[in-house]
Order: C-alpha cells, then structure tokens, then sequence
C-alpha cells in the first residue's frame, strides 16, 4: 500500500494517478478520509502520549509525598488516578479502532503511477512500445490452432481433463508433456545462468502473505480458497517468492536480490468467456517460470529494464513473434507503478497472447511487507520489488504449436532440443 508520508507529501501526484486508472471524484474521496483518519490517529496518539506522562509524573510525585509523610496530600493526588486511567483506557480503543479504519482504507488505493503510464481505459488504449518488424511463420493455407494440432497428435487432452477435474485443466501427455517440461527447464537455466537463485517455493499461501503482495483485498476472488486451513492456491509464484523476504530488513550490500522459481499457478478466471478460453489461451492451471527482483529504489527502473530484456531474449531463442506493450492505466494491476505486457502472435488463430507481465511495484508491495534496508547513515527505508513471468507456459505451448506446424508434423524449435530428446512431434 501507498505509505501514508507518501500520500500526505504527494497528494496531488497520487490523485492524478487515480484518475489516470479511472477513479471519479467520489471514489478518489477516499484520499481526503484517509487524510482525516490519519490526522484523528495523531490526535489521539498525542493525547494518549499525554495522559501516560501525566499518570507517570503523578506516580512519581505521590511516590515522593509518601516519602515525605506528607500521606494527605498524597491521597488527593491518588484520586486522579482512576480518572485517567478511564481515559487511557478510552484513548487506546479509540487509536486502535482508528488505526484500524485508516489501514482498511489505506488497501482500497492502488499504487500511484509512473509518470510514463498511459491514459486509456482498458486493454485497447495499450501502448505499444516495441512491434514485430518481421513476417509472421508461413505455416501453410489451411492451419490448425493449437486445439485442433493437440488432439491430431495426442499430445494434450483437453476432455479428459476436464472429465479429471473440470473446464481449464489441461491434461499434457506424452511429447506434449516432455515440451511442456522441456520449456520450464530451458527458462529456469536461462535465468540460473544470468546470477539469478532457484527457488522451489510452498504452493499454499496464508492470508497474511496473499495480502503483503496485493492480492487482498484486490483479487480475492480470483484465487481458489482452502476454508478449513485458511489457505489460497496461488496465483503466481510471485506471491510465495516475494514473501520470504516479508518482514526483513536488508542492508545496502544485500542489493540486488534476483530469485526465480517455477510454481503452478491457480487461477478461476471468474468472467472468462468466448474465444478467448478456447484450448490453453485461458485455462485455471497452468506452469509459469517468475522471477522476482528486491532491489535499491535507485536501481530499481534500471533492473525494470534488464527484466525486460531478459525476456525478449527467451522469445527471440524461441523464434515467437512478439511485441511488448505498455500498459496504460485503466489496464494496469492494482498493485503495479508500470507494467510492460509480451504478447506472442498465434499465427493460426491470428491473435496476440499475453505470455508476460514485467512490472515494477516501487515500495509499494515493500511497505505490505514491511520489507526495509538500511542505509549506510543508519536510517530505514522500504526498498523496491519487481517481478515478471519468464515465461507463461500454456500459451507460449499454443504460440509454439501453431507457429511451427509444417505438412510433417510440429518442429521443436532448436533451443528446446536438448532438453526435448526429439525434434518433431508427429
């Protein structure tokens, strides 16, 4: 969440960012109440403060007329006592439940924007930030989706995965399973390659590590929700990655910190309709390789940028045609100052889909997490987190699929080879 200095000091900036994901009048109101929350906090901290001295100070006194014999006028003193402890008492319910409102609304407000963040209301205000200059694959007149090619060559069974558990869980099997192993283990190695560390994170998180990363409030119902161990199945292997370092406090030297993992991800997808869900485009399970950065907030653009090349590399190896889009702001994540999208072009279907998400959250998740560094004067400060998928596996198998079909079969892209043992799937 926005820290409240941050807010208070940048109240106009923060209002701009609002408006910039589309929030009316009314509804950036809330600024304004969080403000007032904020000042009644301070109010009643100050007089709270000031009742504890003044019983403190009595105390002392009566302690010295007891002393003194002077047991009279020690008794008069006593009987204010009572009466400010009723007060304290008072007080500190009344800080409490105000600083309980002010957190509570401090979750409703989205993370303040990047200068560089488009206007626009959803996904077709997106600016496009790099296009593919290239032909797409010749892959023949009459093309098969990835649908249609899974069931020809019996490598992903969308009905009996359906049958196992339901619509949007993909049954992978055979060179459709080795593929899917074969993508996984080639980003992992690219990333262990360029310093990152491996991480096999838990695949259950608790409520208190869904919230540190922005998922609670904002996608609760996103998530797939265990009652009796009052657990969620992730969304994204951000969310355990992120959390190891919730409540840390890092010193300078311990920049950058470059973590990947590669989690099943648990999605419900709540809305979804149309062609949109059609094969792997959109489905409730699926394998993505995140890497996640801790990092200085003076380094932390600079590393945006190196995530994003990092990316483009892995698609460029592939050989996808792709484009990176950036975000504009009634499409950015609620959690996210600048957001850059890859998407693959599935030349049979003649769409873009989404593969990667790279974002950078500024102190915004840090502050949930009360994730701090200290600097070399002493002082604490929130550092900066990022994170961006490395890639997203169910499309990037549909993108692979299509664009490498031929009369023959399905060639395996080169890089993938090795780890594959097969060049074609016929």
């Amino acid at each position: 969440m926005i820290p409240v200095n941050k807010l208070r000091t940048q109240t106009e900036m923060v209002r701009k960012s609002l408006e910039k994901r589309g929030w009316n009048q009314d509804r950036i109101a809330v600024i304004d109440e969080i403000n007032a929350l904020d000042d009644q906090r301070k109010n009643f901290q100050l007089q709270l403060d000031s009742s504890l001295n003044e019983t403190r100070q009595l105390s002392a006194k009566i302690g010295e007329l007891m002393k003194k014999g002077s047991v009279e006028e020690a008794d008069q003193l006593k009987e204010r006592i009572p009466q400010l402890k009723e007060s304290i008492k008072e007080l500190e319910e009344a800080f409490r439940n105000c600083k309980t409102e002010l957190g509570d609304k401090l979750l409703t407000v989205p993370n303040a924007l990047h200068d560089s963040v488009p206007f626009g209301k959803g996904a077709e205000d997106n600016e496009v930030y790099k296009d593919w200059q290239n032909d797409f694959p010749d892959i023949g007149e009459k093309p098969l989706p990835h649908w249609e090619l899974a069931k020809k060559y019996n490598i992903i069974d969308f009905e009996r995965g359906a049958f196992i558990t339901g619509s949007g869980f993909p049954l992978f099997q055979g060179k459709g399973a080795r593929l899917n192993r074969a993508l996984i283990n080639f980003f992992l190695d690219e990333a262990i390659d360029n310093g990152y560390l491996e991480i096999r994170p838990p695949f259950l998180v608790n409520e208190d590590s869904a919230r540190a990363t922005g998922q609670l409030p904002d996608k609760e119902g996103q998530m797939y929700f265990i009652q009796e161990d009052n657990f969620y199945l992730i969304p994204t292997g951000e969310v355990p990655i992120t959390n190891i370092y919730r409540d840390v406090i890092l010193k300078e030297s311990d920049f950058p910190i470059r973590m990947v993992g590669m989690t099943p991800c648990f999605r419900r997808e709540a809305g979804s309709y149309g062609s949109d869900v059609k094969g792997l485009n959109r489905v409730h399970q699926f394998d993505k390789v995140e890497i996640v950065h801790i990092e200085h907030p003076d380094k932390s653009y600079e590393t945006l940028q190196k995530m994003l090349d990092h990316v483009e590399k892995l698609l460029i190896k592939l050989e996808l045609p792709y484009r990176i889009l950036r975000l504009c702001g009634g499409d950015l994540g609620f959690t996210s100052a600048l957001t850059f999208d890859f998407e693959v072009y599935a030349t049979a279907q003649k769409k873009w889909l989404e593969v990667s998400s790279v974002s950078n959250f500024e102190d915004f998740q840090a502050n949930r997490l009360m994730l701090r560094y200290k600097d070399e004067t002493g002082k604490t400060n929130l550092a900066h987190t990022l994170n961006g998928s490395a890639l997203a596996l169910a499309r990037i198998v549909a993108a692979v699929l299509e664009n490498n079909q031929c009369e023959s079969g399905i060639k395996v892209p080169k890089v993938l080879r090795k780890y594959t043992g097969f060049d074609m799937i016929d």
